[in-house]
């Protein structure tokens, strides 16, 4: 008796190609880290995050501080590694909140089309061209600083990038024969995007979710550092810079710590999001 091959998972199928990309597997593994490093942060770092040293402040690398202290006498790593936990806070949230609101219009401009497209896609035009972050900044001034209103002002100001990506990607897929199947059965317009159009036009989005969510911990990073942002004591790594800016002659690295893990963060879900978009390609898979 002839055996049939299991056929293999979607997901199983993009480990697979995914695992040929090194740079990106190692970016994964950064990612893991970092998140690892943001959710057991009370018991990874050695200090409470506002505990102050009063009698060492600026105290260089040693045992007991391993990357010094700040001008509160504040342990410096205890803080990057609070902070991972609000930078990470700010990235994935927003990136959410985007790439939902993103995928109904998109579904919706790309499905309808006719007047409905035009009038989302002419919205969507005067919607670009404020610059990003100058709109983020608007918001979460109009809303108040804080780590919640940061989170809903860069999620508002992402949404477009996400909607234009998934009316593109659902462009090239509504005209196949599977919908038409489901528009002959008289299937709702509702259960055809659901399940039937979002499903096969995910994948560019899915790129796009990895990348946001450090574009938009940069982004958070950036209103911090502008005050805008997590404020004060809680760490989060833009804040660090900021508090660290005055006193960059003297202590450089306060600002370099924050700056590094930012860069690295950031990076990392680039490579990954360049690894995904990679083996998500059916052109590449061999």
């Amino acid at each position: 008796m002839v055996r049939r091959r299991k056929k293999k998972s979607k997901l199983a199928d993009v480990w697979k190609q995914l695992k040929k990309n090194k740079i990106a597997v190692i970016a994964l593994f950064v990612i893991v880290v970092v998140v690892l490093v943001a959710v057991l942060s009370p018991l990874l770092a050695p200090y409470p995050y506002d505990q102050q040293d009063v009698l060492h402040p600026f105290a260089p690398s040693s045992g007991e501080h391993l990357l010094g202290t700040d001008r509160l006498g504040r342990d410096v790593l205890s803080r990057l590694i609070y902070g991972s936990s609000q930078s990470l806070q700010v990235g994935t949230i927003s990136t959410g909140i985007a790439a939902v609101a993103g995928i109904i219009v998109g579904a919706i401009a790309g499905y309808y089309g006719g007047w409905k497209d035009n009038l989302i896609m002419r919205l969507l035009d005067i919607y670009q061209s404020i610059p990003m972050f100058l709109l983020c900044v608007t918001l979460a001034a109009v809303l108040g600083p804080s780590l919640r209103n940061a989170v809903i002002a860069i999620g508002i100001g992402s949404v477009p990038g996400f909607a234009r990506l998934m009316r593109a990607s659902i462009l090239s897929v509504r005209e196949m024969e599977y919908i038409e199947a489901a528009k002959s059965i008289n299937a709702g317009n509702g259960r055809i995007i659901l399940k039937h159009i979002i499903p096969n036009a995910i994948s560019p989005l899915i790129v796009a979710i990895t990348m946001g969510i450090g574009s938009s911990a940069l982004a958070g990073a950036g209103l911090s550092f502008i005050g805008l942002g997590v404020q004060p004591p809680i760490p989060e790594w833009g804040a660090m810079i900021s508090d660290a800016r005055n006193f960059m002659r003297d202590h450089g690295t306060l600002a370099l710590y924050p700056g590094i893990c930012v860069m690295i963060t950031v990076l990392a879900f680039n490579l990954l999001g360049d690894g995904l978009r990679d083996a998500l390609d059916p052109r590449l898979k061999n």
